[in-house]
């Protein structure tokens, strides 16, 4: 058959329809038509293969032929197309052939367009780009979830692919349940022009629904009309390169407006300073007075107070053991390149000192602070150059394979592998979702901050140890920066890290985005021990050998937390063992043992001893009972995340161990701010300031964090049906926003701890409580 038509000036488009009554496989009718630049051939029944060899047979098909370019005449001119119909069959088989001409090919911009497709009946139409728009976002939208339908964008080229075992060959595509959207940008395509391409999927489950059973795999199938889709797509054009710009000075310009607020409160603070030191320092609120470096303060009992240590015999070998004469001046010269434990521990006595000291139910903080000060500083400073290192040698990797992954992006087109919220995902370079990362200099910017302010205070403390301060040397928290500066190298890696999960996000690669909450987490908890408890902190490479553990079973989580139920088993286990472990060396200050003169019995003789003590001598009150309060919510909150994991088992297992730690800081704080006001300290303006604004920007984070855009959790076409527009200068969406105010927010946390017990430093230590 031949079909003669006249070709216009615009571009025109031809569409062949076929149906045949035959379901005859044997002998099916063969269709080929030629065109002046190609043929495209097709056979009635149409199959189509899904999971477990299923087929599905259609006898209606209906394919556009590729389109002939527009004649620069102004007359039309004739064009002729051949059908060749053909069949092996021994018998006669009855069809139907029809040719109609597109009446709306070319899409418009900014104007919706409804249309229906099938499996066999597939759709694709034409866009230009108009002359003053460089990039467009594809919208497509349809009522029903499934069928599930796949959206492709395809230059001008003949064939063109748009059946389900070939639409993946060229160009860039997304499979689609309820909505769609694909970013075009105009340099993509010289021709200045694609074809957008929609093909229905004979099943589901590339979509998320219901897998068929392999039972009746070779059964087939005749679909026709319970298959079609109708879908909705509007062309719209994304934002102007101006709009980059701004995002960028916004930006940039939000977080120095912190360095500005940084120098102005510290312009402030040295004319206080200034002023105080012209009217003479101010006796200290406690004690007799200004005091001499020689004659530092005992860590024994003040007369006429008591620890309420068990018996008298303990308290006074207490006074006896630390008296001046057993301890060196605070300000005095000792070797740094002595051993952390070289000032008590070179006797057998020192060791029974330190038993002595630490099991007092009331303990001040000049019993736990009586080790050489740059021993201690120089303990806590390798926690700065550890991270350093950890941060070098676990991102680079992290760099390499992110850039691996959008390479195989752009390479393939194929957008079900990154979890990007496509409504608001806006390329620069090789980056699809360029404002995604963007949002994250905030970390970077305020961890840095961070750092400029903590050395500051370094400077200023080690200039007053220089000069001999009594108010430094014995007066307030013993003042340790490295954990400070350890934070402020977290803050900045989470800024990097999450940058570089959102250059593709997905379920692989969510660990990157957490693995320095972890350690932030986890920091914060050691500073806010480390500050009452100087002597007896974790040392830098078992506090990071643990986030190396916790980093494992992350990863461990990621590949059988699915739904493999001794991995929650075990994890429970480890969980719940190692919540009691911790709260065992909280409650006794870290004088718990396990080895005895008898190494075979100490660990039972110990265990005899404290139910003795603890349950049947004093069994209405425990010993040290504020810490007995919170080792008691604490366990009770653990073990209820151990049992929520062990019942749900959340597909989430990295944001699961980031809301045990997240929920263990918030606890241990709130008892460290309760314990603080029942000891009648009281909060200074700034503390008091950083405190209020941290709870209203996490409050305000959160509710941007719990607006969910995308959900690696689900397929990547129901993960799209939660993609949002932008909410923020055309340019950022909710989780933008929430990148930058959780980085506020950790920051104000930050300064939280870094002056929460500025309102000590005119305090005497044995006058500082512990808690």
């Amino acid at each position: 058959y031949s079909s003669l038509y006249s070709l216009f000036p615009q571009v025109d488009a031809v569409r062949v329809y076929v149906n045949s009554s035959s379901e005859n496989l044997r002998y099916p009718v063969l269709f080929v038509v030629r065109q002046q630049k190609g043929v495209l051939s097709w056979q009635v029944p149409l199959i189509f293969r899904g999971l477990y060899q299923r087929t599905y047979n259609y006898q209606e098909v209906s394919r556009t032929l590729c389109p002939s370019e527009p004649t620069p005449e102004t007359r039309p001119s004739d064009q002729i197309i051949f059908v060749d119909v053909a069949s092996m069959a021994p018998f006669n088989i009855a069809f139907e052939l029809l040719v109609t001409r597109l009446e709306n090919f070319q899409l418009e911009t900014n104007k919706p367009f409804n249309f229906t497709a099938s499996p066999s009946q597939p759709q694709y139409f034409l866009y230009k780009f108009p002359q003053d728009v460089d990039s467009v976002i594809i919208n497509v939208v349809s009522d029903a979830a499934y069928p599930c339908s796949v959206v492709s964008v395809q230059d001008i080229v003949c064939p063109v692919y748009d059946l389900d075992h070939n639409v993946e060959f060229n160009g860039v595509y997304q499979s689609m349940t309820k909505q769609a959207a694909i970013t075009v940008q105009r340099k993509d395509f010289p021709g200045e022009q694609f074809f957008v391409v929609f093909v229905i999927k004979p099943e589901d489950y590339a979509c998320g629904g219901s897998v068929p059973s392999s039972i009746h795999g070779n059964v087939n199938r005749t679909w026709n009309l319970q298959r079609t889709k109708n879908l909705q797509v509007t062309i719209v054009p994304s934002i102007k390169k101006s709009v980059y710009v701004q995002a960028m000075f916004f930006s940039f310009l939000s977080f120095l407006s912190f360095y500005l607020g940084s120098v102005v409160v510290a312009f402030v603070h040295y004319i206080r300073v200034q002023r105080k030191a012209s009217a003479g320092r101010l006796s200290p609120e406690h004690g007799s007075g200004m005091m001499t470096s020689s004659h530092p303060i005992s860590a024994s009992t003040p007369e006429g107070s008591s620890y309420g240590a068990i018996d008298e015999s303990s308290c006074s070998g207490a006074r006896q053991l630390s008296s001046p004469e057993r301890r060196p001046a605070a300000g005095s010269d000792t070797d740094s390149s002595v051993e952390e434990e070289s000032d008590f521990d070179t006797m057998p006595e020192i060791e029974s000192d330190k038993n002595i000291i630490r099991t007092k139910v009331f303990l001040y903080l000049s019993d736990l602070s009586r080790k050489d000060r740059r021993i201690v500083s120089k303990k806590y400073k390798i926690y700065f150059w550890n991270i350093i290192t950890i941060a070098v040698f676990y991102a680079l990797p992290v760099i390499q394979l992110v850039i691996t992954y959008q390479t195989v992006v752009n390479v393939t087109g194929n957008q079900d592998i990154c979890y990007y919220n496509f409504l608001c995902a806006h390329p620069l370079g090789v980056l699809s979702a360029f404002n995604n990362i963007l949002s994250n200099v905030g970390h970077m910017m305020l961890g840095f901050l961070f750092l400029l302010i903590v050395l500051r205070r370094d400077i200023l403390h080690r200039r007053a140890m220089e000069m001999k301060d009594i108010y430094t040397l014995d007066y307030g928290i013993p003042k340790h920066f490295g954990l400070f500066y350890a934070m402020g190298i977290a803050l900045m890696m989470e800024g990097v890290l999450s940058a570089c999960y959102h250059v593709c996000p997905n379920y692989s690669n969510f660990q990157f985005d957490t693995s320095f909450m972890y350690m932030i987490a986890g920091l914060c908890m050691l500073k806010l021990y480390q500050t009452r408890h100087p002597d007896i902190n974790a040392s830098a490479y078992s506090a990071y050998a643990s986030f190396a553990v916790v980093i494992s079973l992350a990863v461990l989580g990621v590949v059988f937390g699915k739904n493999d139920m001794w991995f929650w088993v075990i994890f429970s286990m480890i969980h719940v063992l190692a919540s009691l472990a911790l709260s065992t060396q909280i409650y006794y200050m870290g004088r718990f043992k396990i080895d005895g003169p008898d190494s075979d019995l100490g660990i039972f003789r110990r265990a005899v001893m404290v139910l003795y003590t603890d349950c049947i001598q004093q069994c209405s009150r425990p010993m040290y009972m504020d810490r007995m309060v919170l080792l008691i919510v604490g366990n009770v909150v653990n073990w209820s995340f151990a049992i929520f994991g062990l019942v749900y088992r959340p597909r989430d297992f990295a944001s699961y161990i980031l809301g045990i730690f997240i929920c263990n800081l918030l606890l241990y704080l709130a008892f460290y701010i309760i314990m603080k006001l029942r000891s009648s300290e009281k909060l200074l303006p700034i503390p008091m300031f950083c405190i209020v604004a941290t709870a209203v920007v996490w409050a305000a984070a959160l509710y941007f964090f719990f607006q969910t855009l995308s959900s690696w959790e689900e397929t990547p076409a129901e993960s799209r049906e939660k993609n949002r527009p932008c909410i923020l200068l055309g340019f950022f969406d909710d989780h933008d926003v929430w990148h930058f105010l959780s980085a506020a927010a950790l920051f104000f946390s930050f300064l939280v701890l870094l002056t929460l017990d500025d309102d000590l430093d005119t305090v005497r230590r044995d006058k500082i409580p512990v808690f």
